[in-house]
């Protein structure tokens, strides 16, 4: 984006796919903001206009089997000792909410909204954030896993 000249001084709308993995990782909103700064008229949209990162617990017992057993034969090896090792280790995978509805019967706590980004206002700094969060277990249970998502919305998009 930065190496384009637009034919024209200013637009009214600048609609963007940015997003990367956990929202901001890999991202392009670096570009969409500086688009924002140089193209858009005052008063202009952006579509979306709004991105936020939630956080929540999740106990995936399925998981936990998977990842205990996986060392247990290893080319007809049976490497069980690296268990308690490997199940130490962070793990980042994902979840697909439309593939697979049981992951929502894994969340075991509330959400919490760990960042809101104004994208018609925000600065380029906005993306370096940190964020304390506590989260109330619905029931007794133990965590397994922290999962996040985000939801980029359309807020002041009127016809």
């Amino acid at each position: 984006m930065e190496e384009l000249t637009l034919p024209v001084e200013k637009v009214d709308i600048i609609i963007s796919e940015w997003m990367g993995y956990f929202l901001l990782y890999e991202s392009m909103l670096d570009s969409v903001l500086w688009a924002r700064d140089k193209y858009l008229v005052e008063g202009g949209k952006m579509l979306p206009d709004r991105a936020q990162i939630y956080i929540a617990a999740i106990e995936d017992e399925a998981e936990k089997r998977r990842r205990f057993n996986f060392w247990k034969n290893q080319y007809d090896v049976d490497m069980s000792i690296m268990t308690n090792v490997a199940l130490k280790e962070p793990c980042i995978d994902y979840l697909n909410a439309y593939s697979d509805k049981s992951c929502y019967d894994m969340i075991c706590s509330d959400s919490y909204k760990i960042v809101d980004l104004d994208l018609v206002h925000m600065k380029k700094s906005d993306v370096n954030f940190s964020s304390q969060y506590k989260l109330k277990f619905n029931q007794n249970t133990t965590a397994s896993a922290l999962i996040s998502w985000f939801d980029c919305k359309f807020e002041n998009f009127k016809n």
